[in-house]
């Protein structure tokens, strides 16, 4: 597992129009660890929600959820920006 100094050291060296892209990868690493987290808590309930009789969501549902969570973390993050 690299040093987080030696990547610090690493970002640093960059010039600074890179520091977005840089950022942006950061971003996108860490969402994906929470797309695989809600998938993880998704397949721990499927059971207990097909055992409760509650009907499969359609996937315009779920792409209705999706849409809003991607809304409200737009937002979570223009505000920590500000």
């Amino acid at each position: 597992m690299p040093d987080a100094q030696i990547l610090i050291q690493k970002i640093r060296a960059l010039p600074p129009e890179r520091l977005g892209e840089v950022e942006n990868f950061v971003d996108f690493i860490g969402a994906k660890a929470l797309r695989l987290a809600a998938l993880d808590r998704l397949l721990t309930i499927a059971p207990a929600l097909e055992a409760a009789g509650m009907p499969p969501l359609t996937e315009d549902e779920i792409q209705v959820e999706v849409d809003a969570i991607r809304a409200d973390r737009r937002r979570s993050s223009v505000a920590h920006r500000t």
